[in-house]
């Protein structure tokens, strides 16, 4: 297998990112790949905000994964920096092949380099395979998350 590259996403990888959101059971009911618009609008708010890094993983010049990793300062804990790892994809092919945590670990050497503290996640409680695959890369599951939908 050849060597996979993280970088930073361009406006041409939304496509795909879009592509490994929606490929599986919940992506696919949230995400609708075919309205471009609404992705391009997104990517541009994420493009020019510093704290944001959305990357992917690419391989032989395919999209092979992504994720998005925000950088939040706050006043707790001492003043510290927070980083959170969002929307981890990885494309059906190359599952088990270490890429997720190829991807996770370069979230936390960027964290660090970006003088964070801490990084958390959140990851859906009916993914039972990646809380396990959270937890053998060392995060704790230790806080219950909440969400509050707004609008659609």
């Amino acid at each position: 297998m050849s060597q996979c590259v993280i970088r930073p996403a361009t406006r041409d990888d939304v496509p795909a990112v879009v592509a490994l959101l929606a490929d599986d059971p919940l992506g696919a009911g949230r995400e609708d790949p075919g309205d471009t618009e609404v992705y391009d609008t997104a990517y541009d708010r994420v493009a020019a905000d510093p704290a944001q890094h959305l990357v992917v993983a690419e391989r032989d010049g395919r999209v092979v994964g992504t994720l998005q990793l925000s950088v939040i300062p706050g006043l707790s804990r001492r003043g510290a920096t927070r980083s959170v790892i969002e929307g981890v994809r990885v494309a059906r092919g190359e599952r088990g092949s270490g890429l997720g945590t190829e991807l996770v670990a370069w979230a936390v050497e960027e964290s660090r380099r970006l003088g964070c503290s801490l990084v958390q996640l959140t990851s859906d409680a009916s993914r039972v395979d990646a809380r396990r695959f959270y937890e053998r890369l060392g995060f704790v599951a230790s806080h219950v998350g909440f969400k509050l939908q707004l609008g659609d």
